[in-house]
């Protein structure tokens, strides 16, 4: 008990305790001067450290600094150099857009020229062609009336009657030929050609049948146009028979006569599908011939009529070339006469030249007389 120096809440705190406390104090200052002096040194490190950061950094500061500087030397510089070569390039591109602006203009100008051109060209065509499809139009105007002719069976034997008439008018002379005369039989035949020297005439007949054709040509199949091909056929056949009875008389008419076709395209066809009706048609004396054949007859007798008369009048030529020579005797024997006048006039001219001479020689002897003791003359020769 003695050993309690005090209560402390009801609790005796003793010498021990007192010891124990101030053990534990001086253990605990001890500690908390041990962790001052550590964290000391770590703020000293700290401090150290940061000095050498702040050191490190001011010196990379400067660095960056020095770097910026040449950075910015370099940049100013390099502005320079891309200043002038802006300037350089600027300057060159700007030549080169003239160049290529005057080029451009030039091509613009050539290919202006030529666009004109072609344009006068193409209004020169496009005029030709306007001219050609009013051509057109007109030749299918044209077409749509033969076509419209060629159904009507009247208007049809007018168009072919009317290109026989052309031909042979334009290759006879009037007289040679007549139109729709009538036969002794009371037949009128298109065309009768009067062939020289004979009393017999060429008849013409102009009116071949084309309603078959033309019903072949618009046969929509091959039925169809074999029974097409057949009354075709069949209508020719009997044409060139009446032509044949109507046509060929004996002791008026040649013993031959024409069939016309107004067209070149039936001609071909006809000999080319149709073989054994032309020759059917010849062996009943009756030519079937074309504008271009019909053409080629009528100037053989156009020359057949021609060396007849030049037969006709043969001996009035023999006569003329009598006369002819005659007249080339008397004028031989007149250019004779009159070659031996000029002979004659040659030679009266050589004597008065000769004389004209004499006259001159003698003058001159006169000439040189001296007249006071004057000598015999001499005679000249030919005196």
């Amino acid at each position: 008990m003695q050993d309690t120096l005090f209560l402390l809440g009801g609790l005796s705190v003793g010498v021990p305790h007192l010891l124990f406390a101030g053990g534990g104090f001086l253990l605990g200052l001890g500690a908390a001067g041990l962790l001052g002096g550590h964290r000391t040194r770590e703020r000293i490190a700290a401090e150290t450290l940061a000095a050498d950061q702040a050191a490190e950094v001011e010196r990379r500061l400067g660095e960056i600094g020095r770097l910026q500087a040449e950075m910015t030397g370099r940049m100013k510089t390099m502005a320079e150099v891309f200043g002038s070569r802006q300037a350089d390039l600027a300057r060159g591109l700007s030549e080169r857009l003239d160049g290529l602006g005057h080029r451009i203009g030039g091509t613009l100008a050539d290919a202006g020229r030529a666009t004109n051109e072609s344009l006068t060209v193409l209004a020169e065509r496009l005029a030709v062609i306007d001219r050609a499809q009013r051509g057109i139009a007109d030749l299918s105007g044209e077409m749509l009336e033969l076509k419209s002719i060629l159904a009507n069976k009247q208007a049809r034997g007018a168009f072919g009657q009317g290109r026989m008439e052309a031909i042979v008018a334009d290759a006879l002379p009037v007289g040679a030929y007549a139109f729709q005369a009538t036969l002794t039989t009371g037949v009128r035949p298109d065309c009768l050609v009067h062939l020289p020297g004979e009393a017999a005439s060429l008849a013409i007949d102009a009116k071949f049948p084309l309603e078959g054709w033309q019903a072949l040509r618009d046969a929509p199949g091959e039925e169809a146009r074999t029974q097409a091909m057949r009354l075709f056929r069949r209508d020719v056949i009997r044409h060139v028979a009446d032509v044949r009875e109507k046509y060929l008389v004996p002791g008026e008419t040649h013993d031959v006569a024409f069939l016309f076709v107004p067209s070149e395209a039936i001609f071909a066809d006809l000999h080319e599908h149709f073989a054994d009706v032309v020759q059917r048609a010849h062996r009943a004396r009756v030519i079937i011939v074309s504008p271009s054949l019909l053409m080629l007859a009528i100037q053989l007798v156009q020359s057949i009529g021609r060396d007849a008369a030049i037969r006709a009048q043969a001996h009035l030529i023999q006569r003329e070339v009598g006369h002819l020579s005659d007249d080339v005797a008397r004028l031989g024997e007149r250019v004779a006469k009159l070659q031996a006048h000029f002979g004659q006039a040659t030679r009266d001219l050589d004597q008065i030249a000769l004389s004209a001479d004499k006259v001159v020689r003698r003058a001159v002897r006169i000439e040189s007389l001296d007249l006071e003791n004057e000598p015999a003359l001499p005679r000249l020769a030919g005196e």
